[in-house]
């Protein structure tokens, strides 16, 4: 929920769809974490992928397809 207020008022920001989408792939919802998670991907290109959280969403997009 605090990640979800966090995007209202900034929204795009790269901690804030990671730990969202981390926290809805935690809590069980895959279909928002791989929505979040792909936003990310979408927003960041490729200026940050070499960062831990791109891979991590990377794996988890792929994984779904």
């Amino acid at each position: 929920a605090e990640y979800e207020a966090s995007l209202g008022s900034a929204p795009n920001r790269f901690n804030g769809l990671f730990g969202a989408a981390r926290s809805a792939e935690l809590s069980g919802d895959s279909r928002k974490a791989g929505e979040l998670y792909a936003k990310l991907l979408d927003n960041c290109g490729t200026r940050t992928a070499d960062r831990m959280e791109v891979k991590q969403a990377r794996d988890f997009v792929a994984q779904r397809k």
